[in-house]
């Protein structure tokens, strides 16, 4: 794997992180809004965004005070791929399954 899919991987392996992923998929937001469903302090989702955004799954700008947090797709797309080739293993086997299957009723 590339360092770019282990930071992703890493970062997303949080379920707080997971969830703030899921919160910026419907679009960009300050930090204090992502903050807000999380029964933690604002320095504490602030450290996961900071993970999220080393990892390059976030990015973010600054207007004046207020920081404004975007999903990055493009490691989200690494990952896609990469998992992309497993799921292409798995259908291929329960394909496979599947005919053995058929065949086997087809005896009875």
């Amino acid at each position: 794997m590339t360092p770019v899919l282990d930071l992703a991987f890493a970062a997303l392996s949080d379920p707080t992180r997971r969830e703030i992923v899921q919160q910026l998929a419907k679009g960009a937001a300050r930090v204090t809004d992502l903050a807000q469903p999380f029964d933690m302090s604002f320095n504490a989702v602030s450290k996961h965004v900071k993970v999220l955004e080393r990892a390059g799954l976030v990015r973010r700008t600054r207007a004046g005070r207020e920081h404004h947090i975007a999903l990055d797709p493009e490691p989200i797309r690494r990952i896609a791929g990469w998992a992309s080739r497993y799921e292409r293993f798995w259908s291929d086997r329960l394909d496979k399954l599947e005919a053995f299957l058929k065949a086997n009723r087809k005896r009875d």
